[in-house]
């Protein structure tokens, strides 16, 4: 079964043309953008990001959450909690947890054996997240994101 691409391009996501169609893939990459770069729901104990002098009071999330199948089952990652951070290896670190958060489901609901992600400055001013993902059967995925840091 495919699903249309969605790829990570110019810091957002997108959907490709291939030839006179819109490209398609077996939907992991799509899945992965979309856990990766939707904004989760910040848990209560987090720092909201400092914006322009005033710390966000939105924990942002999609409201949809609230209704999940599975209890606690929530979309997204809290990459966007660090978007104003310093780049500091405990920051790396952080977005590393983040991103091996957000992509925990693989796991759980069967779609892969293991996902293996790493973070590192890229750039001044650049994230750059790597995952692999393990599934049965089928050659290991690897992709490679950089995002802004908006504060480095």
């Amino acid at each position: 079964m495919s699903d249309l691409r969605t790829w990570f391009r110019d810091f957002a996501g997108d959907l490709q043309v291939e030839g006179a169609q819109l490209d398609e893939d077996d939907g992991l990459e799509t899945a992965v953008v979309l856990s990766l770069f939707t904004d989760r729901r910040a848990n209560d104990d987090d720092a909201l990001p400092d914006s322009a002098g005033q710390a966000e009071r939105e924990r942002r999330g999609w409201w949809g959450d609230s209704y999940a199948e599975v209890t606690g089952d929530r979309i997204g990652s809290r990459l966007w909690l660090l978007s104003r951070e310093k780049q500091l290896a405990s920051v790396l670190e952080r977005a590393r947890q983040y991103a091996d958060e957000a992509l925990r489901w693989l796991v759980e609901d069967g779609v892969a054996r293991e996902v293996t992600v790493s973070a590192e400055v890229v750039r001044s001013g650049v994230l750059g997240l790597q995952v692999e993902i393990v599934r049965p059967r089928v050659p290991v995925s690897r992709f490679r994101f950089e995002t802004f840091w908006k504060g480095a």
